[in-house]
């Protein structure tokens, strides 16, 4: 190899000598220095990422949910999946049954005429039914996440799947305490998030999606955070797990990218070789315009073959 052909460029340049690229022996310049063949990443896939759409039939929400799909679907460079990030509904946490059924309706009738796209589903805290109802409904058939799974076509909470050389992982972040709830994995869950890393080929970056933030800087001001004095993220705004859970991922190199809404705000965060996307919200203030800094938006998320990510928040 000529000493003109640095380490650097033989990185840049792996397959050179397939390629036939061998220095000769007469000696060149700085600038003759030999060809170096590069190979630049290729993108795999194009996904939009739409959450907290807080769908209902007031307040012109089924015309914004269905300006942000068309606007996705329209782009000169179109995605070619959507991923919901949960809280399609406005609420069934606290609405009873016929309410609830009246926001499924409005999200199905939207999606019907607006969305061409596979989409890949995340249930949110505002898709559980009745935790936080007054009347006793814990009997019922549909109780909990099993109306949400219902309507999203979903067998389990929790799932993976493969895509475009990615692997993904979709959690249930919504953990049940009496009366409300809390982010975090039940320990069934976590054990299965334990087995589905250690089985996924090293080689296959991993892309996780959940509802609420594993880790993200914007829930700090999404409240009166610091009025007592001390900041406090209160537990169903990021998981509780959180430390848990980057240890976990510290484990598994191939763990590139987490996906969240939830906080109606925009963020990114990087942290021990994982980025950290909390993505805003279609429904922006919950259709009352622009919350804090961040008007209704959602997120365009760009996939390569080495790992790497690139993303845009897009307002509407």
């Amino acid at each position: 190899m000529s000493k003109n052909f640095t380490r650097r460029d033989f990185l840049l340049g792996t397959g050179a000598a397939t390629l036939g690229l061998a220095a000769s022996s007469s000696g060149l310049s700085e600038k003759e220095s030999l060809p170096v063949a590069v190979f630049p990443r290729k993108r795999v896939l194009r996904l939009a990422h739409l959450t907290d759409v807080h769908v209902q039939p007031e307040q012109d929400a089924p015309v914004g949910m269905a300006r942000a799909l068309q606007h996705a679907q329209n782009l000169a460079d179109k995605p070619e999946v959507i991923f919901n990030g949960g809280d399609a509904i406005m609420d069934s946490l606290k609405a009873d049954k016929a309410r609830t059924r009246t926001q499924w309706q409005v999200w199905h009738s939207v999606l019907r005429n607006e969305c061409s796209l596979p989409l890949e589903h995340c249930i949110g805290n505002h898709d559980v039914w009745g935790w936080k109802l007054k009347e006793k409904v814990d009997q019922d058939k549909l109780y909990g996440k099993q109306w949400a799974l219902e309507e999203f076509g979903l067998s389990t909470r929790y799932r993976s799947f493969d895509r475009a050389g990615w692997h993904f992982i979709v959690l249930d972040s919504t953990h049940h305490v009496p009366e409300s709830y809390v982010a975090k994995l039940d320990e069934a869950q976590f054990e299965w998030l334990q087995e589905d890393l250690r089985r996924t080929p090293p080689a296959a970056p991993i892309c996780v999606l959940s509802h609420i933030p594993i880790i993200c800087f914007c829930s700090f001001f999404d409240g009166d955070n610091e009025k007592e004095g001390d900041w406090k993220v209160p537990g169903a705004w990021m998981h509780l797990d959180a430390r848990r859970l980057k240890d976990l991922f510290h484990q598994h190199g191939n763990v590139k990218l987490c996906l969240s809404g939830h906080i109606h705000l925009q963020d990114e965060v990087e942290y021990l070789g994982v980025k950290y996307l909390c993505n805003g919200a279609v429904s922006g203030n919950w259709w009352e315009g622009d919350y804090q800094e961040f008007p209704p938006a959602y997120v365009v998320v760009d996939l390569f073959d080495d790992g790497s990510s690139e993303s845009q928040y897009i307002p509407y």
